[in-house]
């Protein structure tokens, strides 16, 4: 049987998996799924029956609104396959079961008898083959079977049984576990459409039920095109599959617009719309209320309704349908299609009404800005006063809501300039909200405009594309836009030259950075006010920089750090982050990052947070707080992602995969490799390409492949052509260095060792002049004195920072100079140390490298102790535990509602993992 695939849905399956194998070895069990409409509860359910045990009795049931009022429909269209069993039950609960289920009813006498007639019919089935009981919208059962089947969930564990159920709503089911199915993760999302538009390879559910509906396509899908669909379908997968089979191959192809809503004949529009149309007329308006204004908590709602001579109860039924759910943080539609359609099915006055009643009951000065949106929404056509209020409001709200505003204005603005400025300053907004895919839709709607609007929207075109898209070609026309503006808008063109910068670094084609800052000197005046000259002086120290002239570098960086910390805002303050890095000032570096962060945030600027958070990364990396680094780099992930900005998404995606490359973790570094996406025409050395290239090059070291993390770190920038990532090749340096002295090609270490000096020695910082004594120790004849006095010094230097990890390795190295110098005794010294801080990191390959130095000293050291925690899983961890404490193998199987031949299987496994075999070395390795 073809067992379908199911994207973002491991947790569930794990969790189903395991109850179905303990159904099968003895110990039945239930769970409850609930999530929204389309989140794949059927799937999951029809994976389950496809993945059973062959022989498994499957019995399936779906709750109907049409039947909830029919007693027993649901437990007869359970157990309608099996019905000829029921004459085997005892006397009493045959005839129980017989009545209801024919339609007789059950008398109140008689529920019990009923609800141990459906257990005991599953058990007897049990004793014969496993049994799946699968139903499907338990919420929409007729009571009377969900009180039987509910019985029945609370008492399937001394049984062969596994049941399972899903609903829209929570079910107030006591006793019976619930498990929420959450909305699939932009990755999940965007591999299910990548599934469906490369045709049909999930195959069929068992009972020829279609998982998802899928179809082969010619056209390949354009990256761009899975990230926008990802977004719209919220992460459903019923609503991913909808759009997918409504695109055109041009859109598929990128070359015309996506849908913005699903189509008209989605199932799960479809789904929704029947629902809502069962609702009474007072729920509808509730829900219009709800839907009208996004910002509207439980309390505004209940304002709304009671002004409106509406109960707040009447909301009930939209709740038990699963149309929205009322939460302490407000009002909660599980799709946006759910909002949608809640607005859009309402007539155009009804509509109209829902707004003009909302004006009415905000506050005209301290919710000014939603007022004013609820009166452009009921407007009957162009206003010019109305939309002077907008725009005058949008000023004192978020980036969201500004840009709405900004948005509407537009459309009651008549002359198509004042528009179309007002349409480009709501797609600003759009995009610093992060929502790049609103931001282009904005921008494109005011082509054509007035040359300045034009001027505007193209720079902002400019820095979405080099965040979201083809990196190389946004600094060409960045660059061509800061030409044109040279002359009429001074300050516009500086922006463009510093997007245009940016988007340089990011491609790796770092000669063109002259040609950024040589404009830029051109565009430069006496008494420039501060947020230009940070702009000017952040562009000169980095040219320096990358020209290798870091002495002249230093002036304009330190005056960025003075501006970035006084202008206190976003950009300004990561800019003077990314200048304290290159001046080593690591501590500086992570406190200005941290502040851009915390302004980004409490402003609404999420478009600034990526960059911001990985020069966070950046500067926890330098001091060696790797962890934290890691924990900041998936943060920076997270936030890239939601706003749409792929790129640096790739950034804080390799370096995940440098941390856990240093750290020795192989799998983990080659799979956040492997989980890089960027946009094509970001350049032949992207950062995250330049970055994933360090991380396989230290792979290859602790693999023992030394030329080839030569090859791959040298290959990250040409030293002739200054083509590549000079900034992430100077940090992967000490790596290369040390991997070309083992692979005896100390000509390439020499060369790639005399910038990193150059960089080390101008700014003084003890961990990069540590890291660059170390290398000229490794570079020294073996065993002599030149070698030892660079090592000593790399030591003294690190104590003077903070690279814990940095020192550990220089020790290492140190006792590996020594011991092949024959000084195993003071090789050991250095070795020790070196083990002690690896096994504190948490670094074990390199622990395991210190261990086999130190043997080949001549010490005998214990292998690592394996922790119980690391290799059982939960229950055998809690099996070892009752074993310890001095209970039989029969004993914990009777505590824990398991069979003896179980808990026997779990010990063989138990020692196996912990590689022990009696009872008293369990007992060690759990201490």
């Amino acid at each position: 049987m073809h067992i379908p695939r199911l994207r973002g849905r491991a947790r569930e399956q794990q969790t189903i998996a395991e109850l179905q194998a303990g159904a099968a070895a003895g110990v039945g069990g239930a769970l409850l799924l609930h999530g929204d409409l389309g989140g794949g509860k059927t799937a999951l359910l029809r994976h389950a029956a496809a993945a059973a045990p062959d022989g498994t009795v499957l019995l399936w049931a779906t709750g109907l609104d049409e039947e909830a009022d029919l007693p027993y429909a649901g437990l007869q269209s359970l157990l309608q396959p099996v019905a000829e069993r029921i004459a085997d039950l005892p006397a009493h609960q045959a005839l129980a079961l017989t009545r209801a289920l024919s339609g007789q009813g059950c008398a109140a006498d008689d529920r019990l008898a009923l609800s141990m007639a459906v257990l005991t019919l599953l058990g007897t089935l049990g004793r014969e083959h496993p049994v799946l009981c699968c139903v499907d919208d338990a919420d929409a059962l007729d009571r009377p079977s969900l009180d039987a089947i509910a019985f029945t969930a609370r008492r399937v564990r001394a049984h062969r049984v596994t049941l399972l159920l899903t609903s829209t709503a929570e079910l107030p089911l006591n006793g019976v576990p619930q498990l929420p199915l959450r909305p699939l993760d932009l990755a999940s999302g965007r591999a299910l459409l990548t599934d469906l538009l490369h045709g049909p390879d999930h195959g069929e559910a068992e009972h020829g039920l279609p998982l998802w509906d899928t179809r082969s396509r010619v056209v390949e899908p354009d990256d761009e095109v899975l990230a926008g669909l990802a977004a719209l379908g919220g992460g459903n997968p019923r609503a991913l599959t909808d759009l997918a089979g409504s695109l055109s191959d041009s859109q598929l192809a990128g070359e015309a617009p996506l849908p913005t809503r699903l189509p008209a004949d989605s199932a799960l529009l479809r789904t929704y719309r029947a629902r809502l149309d069962r609702l009474p007329p007072d729920t509808r308006w509730l829900l219009l209320l709800a839907a009208a204004d996004e910002e509207t908590d439980a309390a505004g709602l209940m304002r709304a309704a009671h002004s409106s001579g509406v109960d707040i109860a009447a909301l009930a039924p939209a709740e038990r349908g699963g149309l929205v759910r009322v939460s302490r943080g407000g009002i909660v539609f599980p799709q946006p299609i759910a909002r949608a359609l809640a607005y859009e099915e309402a007539p155009l006055a009804q509509r109209r009404a829902a707004h003009l009643h909302l004006a009415q009951i905000l506050d005209a000065d301290s919710e000014r800005l939603r007022r004013a949106v609820h009166l452009a929404a009921a407007a009957h056509g162009p206003d010019a006063e109305l939309a002077e209020e907008l725009e005058e409001a949008a000023t004192g709200g978020g980036y969201s809501r500004a840009s709405a505003a900004l948005e509407h204005a537009a459309q009651l603005t008549t002359e198509p300039g004042g528009a179309a400025s007002r349409l480009v300053t709501a797609a600003r907004y759009a995009w610093q909200s992060g929502s790049a895919g609103r931001a282009r839709s904005l921008l494109r709607r005011a082509r054509p405009a007035a040359p300045g609007v034009s001027a505007e929207s193209e720079v902002l075109s400019g820095e979405i594309e080099l965040r979201a898209g083809a990196t190389a070609n946004a600094a060409e026309s960045l660059l061509t836009i800061a030409d044109r503006l040279a002359a009429s808008d001074r300050e516009l063109a500086v922006l463009a030259l510093m997007r245009a910068g940016e988007a340089v670094c990011f491609s790796g084609d770092y000669p063109r950075y002259a040609e950024v800052a040589s404009r830029a000197a051109a565009l430069r005046r006496p008494g420039d006010p501060p947020d230009l000259e940070v702009v000017f002086e952040h562009i000169a120290g980095f040219a320096y920089t990358f020209g290798g002239r870091h002495h002249r570098a230093l002036a304009p960086l330190r005056r960025v750090l003075e501006l970035g910390a006084a202008l206190d805002t976003a950009s300004p303050l990561t800019c003077a982050s990314a200048a304290a890095l290159l001046l080593a000032d690591d501590v500086g570096a992570h406190r200005l990052a941290a502040r851009a962060v915390e302004v980004a945030r409490d402003s609404g600027d999420v478009s600034a947070l990526p960059l911001a958070l990985e020069m966070t990364a950046y500067a926890e990396y330098w001091l060696g707080r790797y962890d934290a680094a890691a924990a900041t780099s998936m943060h920076g992930l997270r936030a890239a992602r939601a706003c749409g900005q792929g790129n640096y998404a790739g950034d804080h995606q390799a370096m995940l995969a440098v941390l856990a490359a240093i750290r020795g973790d192989r799998e983990q570094a080659l799979r956040h490799i492997r989980d890089i996406e960027v946009a094509p025409g970001t350049g032949q050395v992207n950062r995250p390409k330049a970055l994933s290239q360090w991380a396989l090059a230290v792979l290859d070291l602790i693999a023992g492949r030394p030329a080839d993390t030569v090859a791959r770190i040298a290959g990250i920038a040409c030293p002739v052509t200054g083509r590549g990532h000079i900034v992430v090749q100077a940090m992967a340096t000490p790596w290369l260095v040390e991997a070309a002295v083992r692979a005896d090609d100390r000509e390439q270490a020499v060369a790639a060792l005399a910038g990193f000096d150059l960089w080390a020695s101008s700014t003084g910082d003890p961990v990069r002049r540590a890291l660059s004594a170390r290398c000229h120790a490794l570079l020294a004849a073996r065993g002599s004195a030149e070698a030892e006095e660079h090592f000593q010094q790399a030591l003294a230097l690190h104590l003077a920072g903070e690279a814990d990890f940095e020192q550990a390795r220089t020790e290492l190295l140190y006792g590996q100079e020594l011991r092949r110098a024959r000084r195993p005794r003071d090789a050991r010294e250095h070795l020790h140390r070196a083990l002690e801080t690896f096994t504190q990191l948490d670094a074990p390959a390199w622990a395991d490298q210190a261990r086999a130095e130190l043997r080949a000293a001549g010490e005998a050291v214990d292998a690592p102790a394996v922790r119980a925690a690391d290799v059982l899983t939960a229950q055998q961890l809690q099996i070892a535990r009752l074993v310890c404490d001095g209970a039989t193998n029969r004993e914990v199987a009777a505590q824990l509602f398991l069979s003896p031949r179980t808990v026997d299987h779990h010990m063989r496994n138990i020692f196996a993992r912990l590689n022990i075999r009696s009872r008293i070395e369990l007992a060690k390795a759990l201490t």
